[in-house]
């Protein structure tokens, strides 16, 4: 999993690609965590997941715990590029009532 973030027009993106599960998890928190302390004055973030080949669960939990920590800075979330695969994982789980898909 690489987890890239960039800000453009104060909005933090942060860019996913590999696959999300309980084995990629730990680096990609610690790199998506670090993106969000690192520019904790933007306006919004938006999560990109054009690039991600496979999520399970472990990739909704990851999503709450980025989504929570965003929220302590007060900056709302927001995903984009979701596949139709994670799409119906994402709806089933209810996760667009806290972040939701652009």
């Amino acid at each position: 999993m690489q987890v890239v973030g960039k800000v453009s027009d104060n909005t933090l993106y942060i860019f996913l690609s590999g696959e999300l599960d309980e084995h990629s998890a730990p680096a990609a928190r610690k790199m998506a965590d670090a993106a969000i302390d690192a520019n904790a004055a933007c306006e919004r973030a938006v999560f990109d997941l054009s690039g991600v080949r496979f999520m399970d669960s472990t990739g909704i939990g990851f999503l709450v715990g980025r989504y929570k920590r965003l929220r302590r800075y007060g900056i709302p979330a927001a995903l984009q590029s979701v596949d139709f695969a994670a799409d119906k994982v994402l709806a089933m789980s209810g996760i667009y009532a806290l972040i939701p898909k652009l």
